[in-house]
């Protein structure tokens, strides 16, 4: 597996934990910023997560923001991107169960970093369950190609 990661200044310090994490698992990533806690705007990190998962060149992202819902809403402005927010671990498995998420948001700003490692691992961790989810998930696809003219 291969991730790719991007926070912006309110999510950089969840996102070098995120990274120590990731090599304890022994999971490939790419880190595409932010480098500090200096403020920054989240869409061009999210930006360049989303289009490098959506072209197939990282398995799946993680992205970081004060509270997940910024990069959220960026990431999910890419075609093929099914970014979830998940501040539990429930949410987290229901997501990639059920929604075959790609990417996860989290928010520094919400979870503590012990709980988002136990996030993070369980939805690198966990598999899409296909099934009647499928369709649901073909059913996603068809709006995004009817608003976004992508198939």
């Amino acid at each position: 597996m291969k991730v790719a990661l991007g926070a912006d200044h309110g999510g950089f310090r969840l996102k070098e934990e995120i990274k120590k994490l990731l090599d304890s698992m022994d999971i490939a990533y790419e880190d595409f910023g932010c480098t500090c806690e200096e403020s920054v705007d989240y869409p061009d990190y999210a930006l360049p997560v989303a289009e490098k998962v959506a072209a197939g060149e990282f398995d799946r992202g993680i992205l970081v923001c004060g509270t997940g819902i910024g990069m959220s809403i960026a990431a999910n402005k890419v075609p093929g991107i099914r970014c979830a927010i998940a501040h539990d671990t429930f949410s987290a498995r229901a997501t990639r169960e059920h929604n075959d998420s790609n990417i996860l948001a989290l928010g520094e700003r919400v979870i503590g970093p012990g709980l988002a490692l136990d996030v993070v691992k369980i939805w690198l961790e966990t598999e899409f369950q296909g099934g009647r989810h499928a369709r649901r998930v073909e059913k996603v696809r068809e709006i995004e190609a009817k608003h976004l003219g992508v198939k």
